[in-house]
């Protein structure tokens, strides 16, 4: 892949993890998992499918169909898990 390819590929994943905080809301913190996770899920995706030969909205040699995919799994994992509360009950 090329220098271009993985900018594009960034900034999609970056616009996408920014999309989804604008609509699930939270913190600066939300904020940086949703996009550090969207980025993790597009690598994975991309790699997932070139790995396995898929292809799926293809733009040059990326693959934004299955990193797509791959990003919003990982967002919506990340979101599950960062919602997660911990019950701590104290007895005496």
């Amino acid at each position: 892949m090329t220098l271009p390819l993985i900018l594009l590929a960034l900034l999609i994943a970056l616009l996408l993890g920014a999309l989804f905080h604008i609509l699930r809301g939270g913190s600066g913190w939300r904020l940086l998992l949703y996009l550090v996770s969207s980025v993790l899920g597009f690598a994975l995706g991309q790699g997932l499918s070139t790995w396995l030969g898929w292809r799926l909205l293809t733009f040059g040699a990326l693959d934004v169909g299955a990193g797509l995919i791959g990003s919003f799994i990982f967002l919506m994992l990340g979101d599950w898990l960062s919602r997660i509360e911990n019950k701590n009950e104290n007895r005496v």
